[in-house]
């Protein structure tokens, strides 16, 4: 059976740790780039990424130029589409009326356990 689709989900991404986040989205950005449906998951504090001006102030490394918030419009430009967990929004005080227009779908660990049990769907954990 042809894979076609991943499932990533964003658990120890955390904004106080920069050099683990540009990881995710690139793998995001690549499966995308290659036709594959492609969901990734804010929980933990993942979620406070997709405030407004969060992931555009962090880098995975000081030597490269590019943010986080650039890794992030690069996964979206190729079709991933983003899913936040409603308990990670609670824990950080968050609603999802302050989050960026592309973080406002809801989706937990229900709709990922789901993609996880699908033998079409791939999954990687970040």
């Amino acid at each position: 059976m042809k894979r076609s689709g991943l499932a990533i989900l964003l658990w120890a991404a955390d904004p106080d740790d920069p050099v683990r986040l540009a990881t995710p989205f690139a793998h995001a950005a690549a499966a995308a780039a290659l036709e594959m449906q492609v969901e990734v998951y804010f929980s933990a504090r993942s979620v406070l990424l997709l405030k407004p001006g969060v992931a555009g102030q962090l880098r995975a490394s000081e030597r490269f130029d590019k943010t986080i918030a650039d890794w992030m419009d690069d996964a979206l430009a190729h079709g991933a589409r983003f899913f936040v967990c409603s308990d990670a929004l609670a824990a950080q005080g968050l609603t999802q009326d302050d989050l960026i227009p592309a973080g406002r779908r809801h989706g937990g660990a229900v709709q990922y356990a789901s993609r996880a049990a699908q033998a079409a769907w791939t999954t990687l954990v970040f």
